[in-house]
């Protein structure tokens, strides 16, 4: 119930976007903002009950210390089966995985399983694999990047998009927002991983769609309370293009 009501809130929000933003001047928005330059997005896919994962989710911890990364943990369900239900696991974070991979057309879905930039997978384990894939797929969007800024006002997240650079022709891109959990222990008492305690950075607790951008400057504001969840402290924007396309544009705010 409490979800619904914080959607509806988002919902009744997005109809009083602010867009006099857009005349203020781009310095003086990078200057109060963070996380303003390109940073790739690394999303693993990983579950408390595979053997293969800790050592991708202690990868993932290293790459979320980088500053052109946003690193992001998504909990799966997909081995529950096995006896052991992931605490931290979401079905909607299940679909997203197979969204990809019905996107990506190979039909893919493994655990650890890395999707770089929303564009490739990798084993999320292979650190070599991770940073070719970053470095082929930052060119491939850097034409079409787009600056996000997140700030904080009053007890609000305060989000900008930036229009499209000039000359390019943007296609229309969803604006999610991820509410983040720096780091989580678990105690695994069953499964293949019985007896091991996980530690889980950045995990990506409730991720919401909160706009759609068409290329021109947008900005939404958002009471903390309506998306942020008891145990998380930082949030995340992703700026994607169609429902599991490219990440042309993305943000971090450490601490909210």
């Amino acid at each position: 119930m409490r979800f619904l009501m914080a959607a509806a809130l988002v919902v009744a929000l997005l109809g009083s976007m602010d867009d006099a933003a857009a005349q203020a001047p781009a310095a003086g928005r990078a200057s109060a903002s963070q996380a303003a330059a390109p940073k790739a997005v690394v999303e693993l896919f990983t579950s408390q009950g595979c053997s293969s994962c800790p050592a991708a989710d202690e990868l993932l911890g290293r790459l979320a210390q980088r500053d052109d990364i946003i690193a992001l943990s998504f909990s799966v369900d997909v081995w529950d089966y096995l006896g052991w239900h992931d605490t931290l696991a979401s079905p909607k974070f299940t679909e997203r995985q197979r969204t990809y991979a019905r996107n990506r057309g190979n039909g893919s879905v493994y655990t650890p399983q890395a999707v770089i930039n929303g564009m490739v997978d990798v084993n999320g384990a292979n650190e070599s694999e991770i940073s070719r894939a970053i470095e082929k797929t930052s060119k491939a969007i850097a034409p079409m990047a787009v600056p996000i800024h997140l700030t904080q006002e009053d007890g609000k997240l305060v989000i900008e998009a930036d229009a499209a650079a000039s000359g390019t022709q943007p296609k229309d891109a969803t604006l999610w927002l991820a509410a983040i959990a720096r780091s989580v222990d678990v105690n695994i008492q069953r499964g293949e991983n019985q007896g091991r305690t996980v530690t889980y950075n950045n995990v990506v607790r409730e991720l919401i769609p909160i706009g759609m951008w068409n290329g021109k400057h947008m900005t939404v504001r958002l009471p903390r309370d309506s998306f942020m969840r008891p145990g998380t402290e930082r949030c995340a924007v992703l700026l994607q293009q169609g429902k599991a396309g490219p990440i042309v544009g993305a943000a971090l705010l450490a601490r909210f």
